[in-house]
């Protein structure tokens, strides 16, 4: 975690983009964020986390793999539950489309955390919003390509035509910063304070007021 200037709320974000409640932790610490507006400052980053290590680099079917992995019962269950939860934050909700490998996503997030924490925020978001509400496969490279260019990262393509590219580098953090993480999101609050889950944003806004 990188030092932050003084007076500067530091949020390091564990994330994996395939993960729901991610998404739904993002809007709701920016939500949070908001109400500090012209009194706090902030810098949130992005850190890799991986829901499935072993996840297909080609995809998979993403009702099937949920299917298999919770049962279909369950699923029928979790999928209104969800489409609810992304509702009122303003967000569609898809379970169409595959699921697979996160590791080219998050090559690309630290690609873009490089050139910036606004730009790495913004392709964050870009990835949510193509996985979650358009149905689209997170390791299609043109999804991929097309996240970098809506914020504006350079290197992109050069990056994922290098399998090794950054590869150690998100390897290296899932095995340090997210180590002891056994869900996600998780929140780390200027390096000392922690939230696992997707808290509401009134959780955010209190441990805010303590700082």
């Amino acid at each position: 975690m990188a030092a932050v200037a003084k007076g500067v709320v530091r949020v390091d974000v564990v994330s994996d983009t395939v993960c729901p409640w991610c998404f739904i932790g993002k809007r709701r610490l920016e939500t949070a964020i908001r109400k500090f507006q012209g009194q706090k400052s902030f810098e949130v980053q992005w850190h890799p986390f991986f829901l499935n290590p072993d996840a297909s680099q080609e995809g998979v079917n993403k009702i099937e793999m949920y299917n298999q992995k919770f049962g279909e019962q369950r699923v029928k269950q979790m999928i209104p539950m969800m489409t609810e939860t992304f509702a009122k934050e303003g967000l569609n909700y898809s379970m169409e489309g595959q699921t697979g490998s996160t590791l080219n996503s998050h090559r690309l997030i630290a690609l873009a955390g490089q050139q910036g924490l606004d730009k790495q925020d913004k392709v964050v978001e870009a990835l949510f919003k193509a996985y979650f509400t358009e149905g689209q496969f997170i390791n299609d490279k043109q999804v991929l390509l097309k996240a970098a260019q809506q914020a504006s990262v350079s290197g992109a393509e050069e990056l994922l035509n290098d399998e090794d590219e950054l590869k150690s580098e998100v390897l290296h953090e899932v095995k340090t910063l997210a180590k002891g993480v056994t869900g996600v999101p998780f929140f780390i609050i200027d390096g000392k304070h922690s939230l696992s889950g997707a808290q509401e944003s009134e959780t955010f806004v209190k441990m805010f007021e303590k700082l």
